[in-house]
């Protein structure tokens, strides 16, 4: 079950490992932000054709409609998400990206999986374990190495605007998780289409120019693959895991991309690649060891996500059901007290 419900996080950050050699090689010379922009453009436009393929195929099988609405009190979290990740961080990272190295652009990244953690624990009171904290800090040790260049990491002006944008996207991921009981594709779609519109217009008003047809089609699949199936995993996994598991999985991200660079330009990897590996292995090991259990009480819950009828979803239903799972429909939780091993999931969210 540790490994289930690690396993979009990880796919997740293999996805987003993997976009950034293959933005490399497919998306040309363009214009960061303005490749930024048509990244998460072919993230919302990619995930918006599967939305409509999906709606096609329940229309014609006669299967209940998937709820593609976002409940009015959970708006606020999901734009606040938007305009730390989507738009601000970005314009913070391209900033200090024009003002610092790439190698100390590279170690200051993983300030994102650190800072995520830090907010989920301080901000949102997301409970953690010494097992949690240990694999979080050999992770982000295991990146700083990955990334680590002699005379790399220095401080300047750049380096606190790609600080601010690591703290932006981590205030991302910590509101992401207010409204990852919704539908994954549909979360993903709004933020890949509002923060690609942003970021695109601001790279062509700066003066920017759209590159070739076959250029922006690389971009749009890079997009959709490395962003936009990336984060409807990511959002799965914040559903089940929490927020500060689900950054620690996905901090591995830049492991997975530096293997991949190496299948595309091959090169014997040194010394600090094969310590940052075993690092952040460790790191992953301790967190699918981890074992939080105590006894916990449900509150009254009602929303709408997919599931299955175990110990937390017992309810009928008033709909015809031909007894297929996951499904998905609007569902209320009884007040409930037992004991078990869970995570901070969308149903464990209780003060420690």
């Amino acid at each position: 079950m540790p490994l289930r419900s690690a396993l979009p996080a990880l796919l997740a950050a293999l996805l987003f490992g993997a976009s950034t050699p293959l933005a490399k090689l497919l998306a040309g010379n363009m214009p960061p932000l303005l490749l930024a922009g048509l990244l998460y453009l072919g993230s919302g436009l990619g995930l918006g054709a599967l939305l409509l393929v999906r709606r096609l195929r329940e229309r014609r099988g006669g299967q209940p409609l998937t709820l593609l609405h976002i409940p009015r009190a959970e708006r606020p979290w999901l734009l606040g998400a938007i305009v730390a990740g989507g738009m601000l961080a970005p314009a913070l990272f391209m900033l200090g990206l024009a003002q610092t190295s790439a190698a100390s652009a590279s170690l200051l990244l993983n300030l994102e999986g650190v800072l995520t953690a830090v907010v989920a624990w301080l901000a949102f009171r997301e409970n953690a374990d010494r097992r949690v904290v240990l694999g979080m800090a050999a992770i982000a040790l295991g990146g700083v190495l990955l990334s680590w260049q002699p005379g790399g990491a220095s401080f300047s002006p750049g380096a606190l605007l790609i600080a601010g944008a690591c703290l932006g996207w981590a205030v991302d991921n910590n509101l992401t998780r207010r409204v990852s009981g919704n539908d994954a594709l549909l979360v993903a779609c709004l933020k890949g289409l509002l923060a690609g519109v942003t970021n695109t217009a601001i790279a062509l008003y700066a003066g920017a120019s759209l590159p070739g047809a076959t250029q922006l089609g690389y971009a749009g699949l890079v997009g959709f693959l490395g962003y936009g199936l990336s984060l409807s995993l990511f959002v799965v996994a914040l559903r089940t895991l929490g927020t500060a598991r689900t950054g620690a999985y996905f901090s591995v991200a830049p492991l997975f991309g530096v293997m991949i660079s190496l299948v595309l330009w091959p090169d014997m990897p040194g010394g600090l690649f094969w310590a940052a590996a075993a690092l952040m292995g460790l790191g992953v090991w301790l967190h699918l060891s981890e074992r939080h259990a105590h006894p916990h009480t449900h509150e009254v819950l009602q929303h709408s996500h997919p599931h299955r009828h175990d110990a937390h979803h017992q309810h009928a239903h008033d709909f015809a059901w031909d007894g297929t799972s996951p499904h998905v429909h609007p569902h209320r939780h009884a007040p409930l007290a037992h004991t078990h091993a869970h995570y901070p999931d969308i149903h464990h969210r209780h003060p420690h």
